[in-house]
């Protein structure tokens, strides 16, 4: 690990990760608290992409900023960040704040969801329809809006955690209302917020069944091809996202599903090749949690060679001696992809997820 990513990292475990009480519906839904659930080898992975990419100067300059969470199991989250509670201008990605804004609105029966209103919000959600964004939010109402993502139902905006999802302007020419308290933006967001704002999505958290399958929905199909979805476009991936771009602003943010997987992955991004660096960053994060197949991951593999303790890190999850053969072969598959094992390494580790009794074995060949 560079010195320029244990710096952020360490950083990250004291502000995004535990410095700060835990929202208060992760004791109650039994769902985890995403900044309880940092998930090192999967860390790793993500700051590995983020050096081979050239990235590293725009993650120190605070210039890029990048969250992704594996909810193939929803309950056992794992997450991994880089400046993860850095705000930033994000354009139209908080248009999703909109969007919970009216679901609150038709929850509490105060907007119906008829024909008129899923299409307005289908167009501000899948085209960035700026015109239909500002007249949902002024159905919504600008202090309404803001009343919700301070809530502590939601705490998608929380001065503890530098802020997240804020919305203090329509989108258009009008000057901002009331921009945000800590950043002066009219439109930002941080990566850890925005995937939260997808994890309660998935959880239950946001809405009740019906009302999150029809949020989620208009999440779907995306009109945009760029950044994520251009990323993505040869995987065959369910992707429910929102994106942005302003001037040298690029934001995305999206659940992305296939094979059996899921995952939500957040990009912000200040410079004018911001769009090209979350179209190239999605790809090695998309092969880190849904790996097709061994020989897949067999040929992505280098020769770095693991610390004693970084396999056994990397092997306590795969060696559980409870868990189902097939999910020991997933976890294996994940770990190698990850962290690069050597052929023989992966050879091992495979083995490992069916015989517990090789992995001391596993450590000694990595020292």
């Amino acid at each position: 690990m560079t010195g320029v990513f244990r710096a952020l990292l360490l950083a990250s475990l004291v502000f995004a990760f535990g410095a700060h009480a835990a929202p208060k519906g992760a004791a109650t839904t039994g769902y985890p608290d995403l900044r309880d659930s940092y998930d090192r080898a999967l860390q790793k992975g993500l700051e590995r992409s983020l050096e081979r990419l050239g990235l590293t100067e725009a993650v120190r300059a605070r210039h890029l900023a990048v969250s992704v969470v594996d909810i193939s199991d929803l309950r056992h989250p794992r997450v991994a960040a880089v400046n993860g509670d850095h705000m930033l201008y994000a354009a139209s990605l908080p248009k999703i704040a909109i969007l919970l804004g009216a679901f609150v609105e038709i929850e509490r029966g105060r907007m119906k969801l008829d024909a008129q209103t899923r299409e307005t919000l289908t167009q501000m959600i899948r085209v960035s329809s700026n015109e239909a964004a500002t007249a949902m939010l002024r159905r919504v109402g600008k202090q309404n809006l803001e009343s919700i993502l301070t809530s502590d139902r939601f705490r998608l905006y929380d001065p503890a955690y530098n802020g997240g999802l804020w919305v203090g302007k329509e989108y258009g020419d009008a000057p901002a209302y009331h921009r945000d308290p800590l950043h002066n933006l009219s439109h930002g967001a941080t990566a850890l917020q925005v995937a939260r704002f997808y994890y309660m999505l998935e959880t239950g958290q946001l809405m009740k069944p019906e009302l999150a399958r029809q949020m989620k929905e208009i999440l779907g199909n995306p009109g945009i091809h760029h950044k994520f979805v251009k990323g993505l476009e040869d995987t065959g991936s369910r992707i429910f996202r929102k994106s942005g771009t302003w001037e040298q602003w690029h934001a995305d943010s999206a659940i992305v599903e296939r094979d059996g997987r899921r995952y939500i992955i957040v990009g912000l991004a200040e410079d004018r090749n911001g769009g090209q660096w979350l179209s190239e960053l999605v790809k090695p994060v998309d092969a880190m949690l849904i790996p097709t197949r061994l020989a897949a991951a067999d040929s992505t593999l280098g020769g770095t060679r693991l610390s004693a303790t970084d396999a056994a890190a990397a092997l306590s999850p795969v060696t559980r001696v409870a868990q189902p053969a097939a999910e020991k072969t997933r976890l294996a598959l994940n770990t190698a992809a990850t962290l690069e094992l050597t052929r023989s390494e992966m050879r091992l580790l495979m083995a490992c997820a069916r015989d517990t009794r090789s992995a001391p074995a596993a450590v000694v060949l990595c020292r």
